[in-house]
């Protein structure tokens, strides 16, 4: 008996250890898979650091400067340094004119185009999941394509379709006895709308078009048997489905109408009623160059930092005001 208690005491021991030694073994094995893990990320973490984490810290360095003339005499001279002003840069921003009369146009202007872009990109969407459009992957990359067109070229292009002396537009409707100004104060915008219509409908049509094509088609098949013709299909299974994907994209939109620049930067070539602070991303850019007092990089920043506020804020109303309704 005592020999045979000694033969499997070892054997007892052996498995202590076996079971002290697996807790290691899977703690290892978890943190050469975090390893792993953060080895992939690696790349893309550097590269997110480089052109957005290190650009906006910056800027929100910059937006505490003023570039001030210090020294000289009377008859000037001096040496540019930036000074540290705190929060003077935005207080100027906040208070300036110029920035809420392009707040203002750029609130108008969204009003107006987002939700054209959005309404236009959903019957797309409809409209080529349907039964109806024959050759889909044609009719989708034609909607798409104004999307891979550059923001400048797409305004450049507009700017000469809207030109009264070589537009073909414009041409094709004084035969019809129209005489259209696409650059008149209060078509200007109308104008920038339809630009950015134009270009990112596709896009948003892509949104809509990829939850559409995420409902199971055993809802389909259940409303026919009920006697649901495909209108009642579309109003009542596809457009519940696809709230989601127009929150989504109406965030998206009222991010990118906020920054408007493109537009207006560009045809202020063509219409001289467009100041350098038409719209206020316009207002820092040439804040920067010095065109508008106080100038200098310190003063954009700051300008483009109250707006980031003011697109995360209405982004936020938005996302509140969907869930309500939704409730």
């Amino acid at each position: 008996m005592n020999l045979q208690r000694k033969i499997h005491e070892p054997d007892s021991h052996q498995s202590d250890l076996n079971t002290q030694q697996l807790p290691k073994a899977k703690n290892l094995s978890a943190r050469r898979q975090n390893l792993t893990g953060w080895a992939f990320m690696l790349p893309f973490s550097l590269l997110f650091a480089i052109v957005f984490l290190i650009p906006i810290g910056w800027a929100i360095y910059t937006s505490f400067f003023r570039q001030v003339t210090e020294g000289g005499g009377a008859y000037g001279g001096g040496e540019l340094v930036n000074k540290f002003v705190g929060f003077d840069n935005f207080i100027y921003a906040i208070t300036s004119d110029k920035f809420w009369a392009g707040i203002a146009r750029v609130m108008a202007y969204t009003a107006i185009q987002v939700p054209v872009m959005i309404i236009s990109a959903l019957a797309l969407a409809m409209l080529i999941d349907s039964y109806i459009v024959k050759h889909v992957t044609g009719f989708r990359l034609g909607y798409f394509l104004p999307f891979a067109i550059p923001g400048v070229v797409a305004s450049l292009i507009w700017l000469y379709l809207y030109n009264g002396q070589i537009s073909p537009i414009v041409k094709g409707l004084e035969l019809l006895g129209l005489h259209p100004n696409f650059y008149g104060s209060n078509i200007v915008i109308l104008s920038m709308a339809n630009i950015t219509t134009w270009t990112y409908t596709g896009y948003n049509m892509l949104i809509f078009l990829a939850a559409l094509q995420a409902i199971p088609h055993d809802l389909y098949e259940a409303a026919r048997i009920d006697g649901a013709n495909g209108f009642q299909v579309a109003m009542q299974i596809k457009l519940p489905s696809v709230r989601g994907a127009a929150l989504l994209a109406m965030l998206l939109s009222i991010v990118g109408t906020i920054q408007l620049f493109n537009e207006p930067q560009i045809m202020q070539i063509a219409d001289p009623g467009i100041s350098k602070s038409y719209t206020p991303m316009m207002m820092a850019l040439n804040t920067s160059q010095g065109s508008i007092t106080p100038s200098g990089d310190g003063t954009a920043s700051a300008i483009a930092i109250v707006m980031a506020i003011i697109a995360g804020l209405l982004a936020m109303l938005y996302i509140l005001a969907e869930r309500k309704v939704n409730e």
